[in-house]
């Protein structure tokens, strides 16, 4: 298939792209740089210079695309609560104008990257996709404005589409002389940072808040390693069916807390990783854990590193080797 990637080098979708080649198809990554990295581009997609709004100049309907798999998204909560503008205008509008030009070419199907965050505080453990959406920042309030309109597409106008709602993801594709993991400017990922803090590069690590009810006072997070995720957006393309909008939880179904990553990730570097308390942050949901019944099922999708060791472990690899160096 010919396949438009948004946002193909970032994080995820620099490693999607590479899974995606790997399967055989023909990419395109249309990317801007804003919070991507040119050298997580790669070298045998297509690569298209541009903003998420600007998306119709290169899928056309004689570009002959079969696909979308839209990863272009401003993504740090703590951020969309104070400049929410950006976050509406980047996610959602940005978004509809991606949808408009899916449904101008004539491209049948399209893979959605969603988000936990649509659930906010959630009434039930672990999350299932039937789950009452109730966000508590605009970074998810963004992602699901756009759950809703693809399912609106779907009925309207045939598109095949799939969301796949990550929980938290992180690790880092390690395949040969292929290497990319996270890095963010600023970073404000929980194992990057702790990650940072081990390596020397910061004094110490702030936890927002520690008066949540959870085990240990601090929020609890499900955690996915990037490669298992990048897999389930090859079976969700797959799937992807004319007229129905599915949604699938991606997450291992285990829940960890700050301090539990944080001792995780001194193991796993033999490093102290200093920690200071900060207050919460606005926004920030008590716990997400993830019921992927549904994804286990209809897709075929199993985690092949579910353990938060291997996912540290394969970051920290990450992090020493192509961002800090060794210690």
């Amino acid at each position: 298939m010919k396949l438009l990637v948004t946002g193909g080098a970032g994080f995820i979708g620099s490693v999607v792209t590479r899974m995606l080649l790997d399967a055989g198809h023909e990419v395109v990554v249309l990317d801007d740089l804003r919070t991507g990295h040119r050298e997580a581009l790669a070298p045998d997609a297509a690569y298209v210079d541009a903003p998420l709004h600007d998306v119709a100049r290169v899928l056309t309907p004689g570009a002959g695309f079969d696909g979308v798999l839209h990863f272009a998204a401003l993504i740090a909560a703590g951020e969309s609560m104070i400049r929410p503008e950006l976050y509406w205008h980047n996610n959602t509008i940005g978004s509809i104008a991606l949808i408009d030009a899916v449904r101008a070419a004539g491209v049948p199907r399209l893979v959605f990257s969603s988000t936990a965050a649509v659930y906010g505080n959630p009434t039930e453990l672990p999350i299932p996709e039937t789950a009452a959406k109730a966000p508590t920042n605009t970074y998810g309030a963004s992602k699901l404005a756009v759950d809703m309109v693809l399912t609106s597409e779907a009925v309207a106008h045939g598109l095949a589409a799939v969301s796949l709602r990550y929980f938290n993801v992180a690790g880092a594709y390690l395949d040969g002389d292929v290497a990319l993991g996270e890095r963010h400017d600023p970073e404000t990922h929980l194992i990057p940072i702790a990650l940072e803090v081990a390596a020397g590069r910061r004094e110490k690590l702030q936890l927002f808040g520690d008066d949540y009810p959870t085990v240990d006072g601090t929020c609890v997070r499900d955690y996915i390693h990037v490669a298992d995720l990048a897999r389930a957006h090859l079976l969700a393309l797959d799937a992807a069916t004319a007229g129905q909008h599915r949604i699938y939880n991606l997450g291992n179904g285990n829940g960890f807390s700050n301090r539990q990553v944080v001792d995780v990730v001194r193991e796993v570097t033999g490093h102290r990783v200093p920690v200071e308390v900060a207050p919460r942050r606005e926004g920030d949901p008590a716990e997400l854990v993830a019921s992927s019944a549904l994804a286990r099922d209809e897709l075929g999708w199993v985690p092949r590193k579910p353990t938060l060791p291997d996912i540290v472990a394969d970051a920290w690899a990450f992090y020493r080797t192509h961002v800090a160096g060794p210690r």
